[in-house]
């Protein structure tokens, strides 16, 4: 064993590593949200996307929070310029799914759906310039109805609808978001009934689906289309596998005999 003299430069240095090692470990004081300007939400209900500088992060990897994430069938209203309905343009669609955490976390509440497996979350329209997805039919406007097959995907058949060009009709502004949920577990059970779907990549982890966003008027559910009431008793056709309600789809044909959607391109994809 070796003993060696302590300078006077060896001690200060070895002062200057213990000080930078204290500073390291010592926690930091939580800061305020800089969006909100209130202090972070408890954990269960903040939203915490994951970083794309992580290893093997998915492209979308910060468009999924604790509670929700987008799924692939909403983000159409981002990018398919004939989605028929409520399109989204000029916002940042993980500010999207963050906002609707924060509303969630703030009291917005899931409503439930047509089937256990989904869930809406109304909230206050919160993206300037997003239209309500569908106007009444009156008898200034009806003219200018069109109507065609169109798919809403490639994994789907064609089916017969119609709609307004929206550069023929006038388009109110949306007073709330009606942001419609399917559980993680139905997701995964439609992608398994559907070859098309079987490739594709693994979904978040996250408990709820954001699958559409409908701007409209009131602060809950319109009747969905009666083609998607059909489709939907099809898992295999692209629909959930539920059976048709008759009541429901009774008030569907009322509604949708008086409302059709708006389309910013010639033809919709889908209805």
């Amino acid at each position: 064993h070796r003993h060696s003299r302590v300078t006077p430069a060896m001690h200060a240095r070895a002062l200057h590593v213990a000080t930078v090692f204290s500073r390291r470990l010592a926690p930091r004081a939580p800061t305020a949200s800089r969006a909100s300007g209130k202090a972070p939400l408890p954990p269960s209900k903040s939203f915490r996307a994951s970083s794309k500088a992580m290893a093997g992060a998915s492209p979308d990897a910060d468009l999924c929070g604790e509670v929700f994430f987008l799924d692939e069938f909403a983000m159409r209203q981002w990018d398919d310029p004939k989605y028929g309905g409520t399109q989204i343009k000029g916002f940042d669609k993980a500010e999207f799914v963050r906002r609707v955490h924060e509303a969630h976390a703030d009291g917005a509440g899931l409503v439930d759906g047509y089937a256990p497996f989904c869930k809406h979350v109304f909230v206050p329209n919160f993206i300037p310039g997003t239209k309500v997805g569908s106007i009444p039919i009156t008898p200034e406007n009806e003219q200018h109805l069109r109507s065609g097959y169109s798919a809403r995907s490639d994994a789907e058949l064609a089916v017969l609808t119609r709609w307004f060009p929206a550069d023929k009709v006038e388009i109110p502004e949306a007073t709330f978001l009606d942001v419609i949920l399917y559980s993680r577990e139905q997701l995964v059970k439609e992608r398994a009934a559907m070859e098309a779907k079987q490739e594709r990549p693994p979904l978040p982890n996250a408990p709820w689906g954001i699958i559409s966003i409908k701007g409209q008027l009131e602060n809950f559910e319109c009747p969905m289309t009666p083609i998607t009431m059909m489709r939907n008793t099809m898992i295999s056709e692209g629909g959930s596998g539920v059976a048709i309600d008759r009541e429901a789809y009774a008030a569907s044909v009322k509604y949708h005999s008086a409302h059709a959607p708006v389309v910013a391109a010639d033809a919709p994809n889908g209805e």
